[in-house]
């Protein structure tokens, strides 16, 4: 039997309540803000903390040595969009690219990640470790020093993934390298002059030339590298 008008009434009011009711369906995740062509992968664990103190160190150099984008864009040859993202903490740079704007602000590697000062006796645990990547992943660098503050001696725990190799940039003149491995075999290259390093073997050389890293094994190389700057006056 066909429903009577104050029946079709009532249904039509329940029927509407119930679509009220249900959720509205989600909303699209906004994308992710575009970066430089080629530009960086992210490069941190826990990018998070060291993106504002990245930027906030960089920005501050930047005006102390009275140089705009531009000219440090120039300096170190990383874009002028991506040293933008840098300081409005948008991007977190690569090892590489750290690496190139500290040389170009001359600086100490660590001295863009130093935060607050840090207790006399400073416990880094590995589980809260703050790691940085190369662009492919394969290559990482853990700093084994508190990041409170510049310093002319650094300590890196290094990884390099198998039949791998990692390109450095020249650091500033008087920075030297002082290596050992304690997995794997690894070959040095510096300025073209190459040694091979097996497990235990140690290497010191002055890094103010191009200088790479290879895994010459079929498993992940470990080293540890004491970084040393030269005096700047």
């Amino acid at each position: 039997m066909a429903d009577t008008p104050p029946v079709k009434a009532r249904k039509a009011q329940q029927s509407a309540r119930s679509l009220a009711a249900e959720p509205p369906p989600p909303a699209s995740a906004p994308a992710p803000p575009a970066s430089e062509p080629g530009g960086d992968d992210p490069p941190f664990d826990e990018a998070s903390d060291l993106t504002p103190v990245v930027a906030s160190n960089l920005k501050r150099f930047r005006a102390e040595r009275g140089l705009s984008l531009e000219r440090l864009a120039k300096a170190s040859g990383v874009s002028r969009a991506m040293l933008g993202q840098i300081e409005l903490g948008q991007s977190t740079p690569t090892i590489n690219v750290l690496w190139k704007i500290a040389r170009a602000l001359g600086v100490p590697f660590s001295a863009l990640m130093s935060q607050a000062a840090s207790p006399v006796t400073t416990v880094m645990q590995s589980a809260h470790a703050r790691i940085l990547r190369s662009k492919n992943g394969e290559f990482s660098s853990r700093a084994l020093f508190p990041m409170d503050r510049p310093r002319n001696v650094e300590f890196y725990e290094l990884r390099l993934a198998p039949r791998s190799v990692e390109h450095a940039d020249a650091h500033a003149p008087g920075t030297s390298e002082n290596l050992i491995v304690t997995e794997g075999s690894v070959e040095i290259t510096v300025a073209g002059e190459r040694r091979v390093l097996e497990t235990g073997d140690a290497i010191l050389f002055e890094a103010d030339s191009p200088h790479s890293y290879r895994n010459l094994s079929g498993a992940e190389a470990v080293m540890y590298l004491v970084m040393t700057y030269g005096s700047r006056g």
